[in-house]
């Protein structure tokens, strides 16, 4: 048998593999005619992952299975991949709407909130819709301490948050839980449980409005846990101001998983498990974590020298840019103003400063709410954690008021297809090579 023939009855088999027995093929032209476009079209198509295309049996030209062309032909002509493209999903929600001015929650701007409410308020407002009367010293469970050598802050938000759940009834078909008594006892008991590195004393909170001073505060709380130094005035109100900055932002990829555990009837406490899981990555809650490396590299080098060697290296600048604003965050702009009013004569954050704005000019991106966490971090003198950690604490506010809205809903309505590319069936009766 000459090579050709070989190669041939091969093609034969293998297409047998790749299209099962009896499936019909089209050519390139064959397939073109069908969809209506030029043969330069159909090959952009498998370029975009939209097609797949496969050696005919003559070894040269290509083969595409008939159904599919068929299908695309009833459907029109594609658009884009869907591989490539993100999913868009609209759910209708009436606690947060996102604008250039700023994060509005149930119609109140954010950035106002956080300068006249504790976190504590508009935690409330979040869960009932009404601001009411302030509502502090949340109590939560007695828990041992959690930290050591072996976690970090953002590992011992995650513990605490699974042993406060521990053993507290599901759902199941009953009533809808109480989610606001879960996000206080929660909230409360995670900042509770985690390490004291300060005095212990919790600060009292006197917000930028002048209105105070407020005791037991979780913001005073979370204080002695975060710094080890007595907050400056006005840090305090940065960090509260943080908390409430941080509540909610609409379908982010952690509140959208909450909503789908929500669906699914899980309890309140899973619900926020799930959250924390999906706010740990690099491009979520971890964000922050890389913006305070990017700042101390420029504290040590200075920020030019800092801003080159990531461009060098190829990598992104963490902390600027932001995919819903296209200009700036507004809600780094209002926590940065409330540092620099915290602590005018601080040359880290002057240095924090020239490194926002040298970036902004070199890569046409303005600081987010990343850098600003990281900001405050490192003029509190917290760890690099600290700004995930607030944000995974703020954030467990906005989660609980997404799974309570969820709970109103048809349950498992969160049922996407899938599009399978995997390797087609072979069939076990092809012919065996020869």
């Amino acid at each position: 048998m000459s090579v050709r023939s070989t190669l041939k009855s091969t093609l034969i088999i293998v297409n047998r593999c790749l299209y099962g027995e009896g499936m019909s093929t089209m050519t390139a032209r064959e397939a073109a005619k069908r969809m209506g476009v030029k043969v330069e079209t159909l090959y952009a198509y498998v370029s975009r992952g939209l097609l797949e295309s496969h050696i005919a049996v003559d070894g040269r030209t290509s083969a595409f299975d008939a159904r599919s062309i068929e299908e695309l032909a009833r459907r029109g002509r594609p658009r884009q991949s869907s591989r490539s493209s993100s999913l868009n999903m609209l759910i209708e929600t009436a606690i947060t709407s996102l604008s250039p001015q700023g994060v509005r929650y149930r119609g109140r701007l954010s950035t106002d909130l956080a300068r006249e409410h504790t976190f504590e308020d508009v935690a409330e407002l979040l869960w009932t819709g009404t601001l009411g009367e302030r509502t502090h010293g949340w109590v939560g469970e007695t828990l041992s301490p959690i930290g050591g050598d072996a976690l970090d802050l953002r590992d011992a938000v995650r513990v605490a948050a699974a042993r406060a759940g521990t053993g507290r009834a599901n759902i199941g078909h009953g009533a809808p839980p109480d989610v606001a008594g879960t996000g206080r006892h929660l909230i409360a008991t995670i900042t509770d449980s985690l390490p004291i590195i300060g005095d212990g004393r919790s600060p009292r909170l006197t917000l930028p409005d002048g209105s105070g001073p407020f005791r037991a505060t979780i913001a005073g709380r979370l204080w002695t846990r975060l710094s080890p130094q007595r907050p400056a005035p006005g840090m305090l109100a940065a960090l509260n101001a943080a908390l409430v900055l941080m509540a909610d932002h609409e379908l982010a990829a952690s509140t959208l998983a909450v909503r789908v555990a929500a669906s699914t009837r899980a309890d309140p406490y899973a619900v926020v498990n799930t959250g924390l899981g999906v706010l740990s990555g690099s491009l979520h809650g971890a964000a922050s974590r890389l913006a305070r490396a990017l700042i101390d590299h420029a504290l040590e080098v200075g920020p030019v020298r800092a801003i080159n060697s990531s461009i060098r290296a190829g990598q992104r600048l963490p902390g600027f840019g932001h995919k819903v604003y296209l200009d700036a965050d507004p809600r780094a702009a209002a926590l940065l103003d409330l540092l620099r009013r915290a602590a005018p004569n601080s040359r880290a954050l002057a240095v924090i400063d020239e490194l926002g704005s040298i970036a902004a000019e070199r890569i046409g991106r303005e600081p987010n709410v990343d850098f600003a966490l990281a900001a405050m971090s490192v003029v509190g003198r917290m760890p690099a954690e600290g700004g995930e950690t607030v944000m995974s604490i703020a954030r467990i506010a906005g989660w609980l008021a997404h799974a309570q809205e969820e709970y109103g809903e048809a349950p498992l309505r969160f049922r996407p297809r899938a599009s399978y590319i995997g390797p087609p069936a072979c069939h076990s009766s092809a012919e065996p090579l020869r």
